[in-house]
C-alpha cells in the first residue's frame, strides 16, 4: 500500500511550487515519458508474442519490470526524471487500483465470508509474531525487528513509514527495511505467479495467496493480472483487508514502544500518524468505485474500458518500479538482514498456504 504504495518505490519527490500547473507538469513529464516507452516496448513485445506464438509467455507487465531493471542497472536517470518516475511508480499507480474497484462487486466481500477474514486477520498477527522471533533469533536490534516484521506482514514501506516514528526506529534501519521491500517486492511479483503451475493453485487460492504475501495493492495487480481477473479481484480484496490491520498494529506498538530499548542517537518515539496516514485514499476510492458498481451507477458498458485503463497504467508503473530497484542494494545491507527478510517471508507463505488449505478454499 503505498500506503502502499504502495509501489515500493523510493518516496515521491517534493514538486517545484514556484510557476504553478506547468512547472508541476514539466517536472513529471521527462520521467512519465521514459516509463512510456519502456511501457511501448513490453507492450510490443507481448503482441509479438501472441502474434508468433499465440499466447504471451511473459506478460507486458513483467517485461516492463524486467526492463525497467535492466535499463535502471546500466544506466541511473539523472535527476530530471526521478520526479516523473516516482510519479509513475506511485500515483499512476494509485489511480489503477481506483479503477479497478469498477470490475468489483462489493458481494464478493460479503461472499468471502467471517473466516476468510478472520484467517487474514490470524495471518498478519502470526507473521508479525514470527518475523520478529527470527529478527531477534538473528541479532537484529528490536526496532529493526519490529520494521521488518510489519514491512513484510502488512504493506511493504507504508507499514514502515507509519510504525517507524511511532517506536523511533533509527535512519539507517528505516533505509535498510524499506530498500529490502523495493527488491523483494519485485521478486515476489516476478516470482509468485509459478505457484500457480507448480502447487496447481486454482485462480481463486492464488488470488488469495497473493493477497496474503505481496507487498503492496499495487503490486498484487503485477502479480495477478496475468494470471486471471478472478485473482485479481480476490488478490485485492484480501490485500486490502491485509493493509487495514495497519492502523491497530500501528496503535499497539506505540503502547509498546516505551518498553523498548533506546539506540544511541535514535529519535524518540512520536505520536500516532492521522487517519489519513493509515487509510490512503486509492483505498476509499476502490471502495467507492467498488460500492458504485454494486449500486448499478457504473454501466456495464464502462467497466472493460476503466479494466483495460487500469492495466495500461499498471504496465506503466510497473517499468516505474522497475527503474526504481537497484539489484546491488541487497549487497550493501549486510548478510543477517537479508536471511531475516528472506526467512520471515517465507514463513509469511507458509502460512497463507496453510490457511488456503484450512479453510479449504478451492
Amino acid at each position: 500500500m503505498s500506503l502502499e504504495s504502495s509501489s515500493q518505490a523510493a518516496p515521491t519527490p517534493a514538486l517545484p511550487e514556484r510557476g504553478g500547473r506547468s512547472d508541476t507538469a514539466a517536472s513529471v513529464l521527462p520521467g512519465i515519458g521514459l516509463c512510456a516507452a519502456i511501457t511501448a516496448v513490453a507492450m510490443a513485445a507481448q503482441a509479438l508474442e501472441e502474434r508468433v506464438a499465440g499466447h504471451p509467455y511473459i506478460e507486458a507487465l513483467v517485461l516492463a519490470i524486467l526492463v525497467g531493471i535492466a535499463v535502471r542497472t546500466a544506466w541511473t536517470p539523472p535527476a530530471r526524471f526521478r520526479t516523473g518516475i516516482a510519479f509513475s511508480a506511485k500515483q499512476l499507480l494509485e489511480v489503477a487500483v481506483v479503477l479497478l474497484g469498477a470490475s468489483l462487486s462489493l458481494g464478493a466481500i460479503l461472499a468471502s465470508g467471517p473466516a476468510l477474514l478472520a484467517g487474514i486477520v490470524g495471518t498478519v498477527v502470526l507473521g508479525i509474531a514470527a518475523s520478529v522471533a527470527i529478527c531477534r533469533v538473528l541479532g537484529l536490534p528490536a526496532r529493526m525487528a519490529i520494521l521488518v516484521a510489519c514491512g513484510n506482514a502488512i504493506c511493504g514501506n507504508s507499514a514502515i513509514a507509519a510504525v517507524a516514528p511511532v517506536i523511533g526506529a533509527e535512519p539507517k534501519d528505516i533505509a535498510a527495511a524499506i530498500a529490502f521491500t523495493a527488491v523483494l517486492g519485485v521478486l515476489m511479483v516476478l516470482g509468485l505467479p509459478l505457484f500457480v503451475p507448480l502447487a496447481g493453485m486454482t485462480d481463486n487460492q492464488y488470488g488469495v495467496l497473493a493477497g496474503l504475501t505481496v507487498y503492496a495493492v499495487p503490486q498484487v495487480l503485477a502479480a495477478t493480472v496475468p494470471v486471471s481477473l478472478l485473482s485479481t479481484q480476490v488478490g485485492t480484496l484480501v490485500k486490502l483487508v491485509r493493509v487495514l490491520m495497519l492502523g491497530p498494529v500501528v496503535v499497539a506498538f506505540s503502547l509498546i514502544a516505551p518498553r523498548l530499548p533506546q539506540a544511541a542517537g535514535a529519535p524518540g518515539a512520536q505520536a500516532r500518524p492521522g487517519l489519513t496516514k493509515l487509510v490512503p485514499w486509492f483505498i476509499v476510492g476502490f471502495l467507492a468505485l467498488a460500492t458504485l458498481r454494486s449500486l448499478g451507477l457504473v454501466p456495464d458498458a464502462a467497466v472493460k474500458p476503466l479494466t483495460q485503463l487500469a492495466g495500461v497504467l499498471t504496465v506503466l508503473s510497473m517499468a516505474a518500479l522497475g527503474l526504481g530497484v537497484d539489484v546491488r542494494v541487497l549487497a550493501r545491507v549486510g548478510g543477517r538482514v537479508t536471511l531475516a527478510v528472506i526467512a520471515s517471508l517465507a514463513v509469511l507463505i507458509v502460512l497463507s498456504l496453510t490457511l488456503i488449505r484450512v479453510l479449504g478454499i478451492g
